[in-house]
């Protein structure tokens, strides 16, 4: 990270200690390729908002809904591919959105609160 004053940040302990989880599990995920924090120039995990939120969304689908970790690796796949349609529909519906449009949206947002993403994230 250039500059982590911009965002917040966490180290290892406390994203921990906010997600309710075991520092090792969270090392375990980074290790599966299920996260990937900043590091500080002293090798310090850092795990931004972004991070701690697809954290939740991995406890959520191990815990609540019992996939395995390639489970896990999926369903992230299948949230960030439907980010991206939501991204898309909503620069091709800016002008106004017909019907059949808005209830795409709606049913893409089903599915990630399925997947346990919650609500969609903005793109920047």
């Amino acid at each position: 990270m250039s500059d982590p004053g911009c965002e917040p940040v966490f180290i290892i302990s406390v994203a921990a200690r906010l997600l309710e989880m075991h520092p090792q599990t969270l090392r375990k995920y980074e290790r599966e390729g299920l996260v990937a924090p900043s590091r500080t120039s002293g090798k310090f995990r850092l795990y931004s908002d972004e991070d701690l939120e697809r954290l939740r969304q991995v406890k959520y689908l191990v815990g609540e809904r019992g996939l395995n970790l390639a489970g896990v690796q999926v369903a992230l796949e299948a949230t960030e591919q439907i980010r991206s349609l939501q991204a898309r529909l909503a620069e091709s519906g800016a002008a106004g959105a017909p019907p059949d449009v808005e209830r795409l949206a709606s049913d893409l947002n089903a599915v990630l609160r399925l997947l346990g993403a919650g609500k969609p994230q903005r793109r920047r």
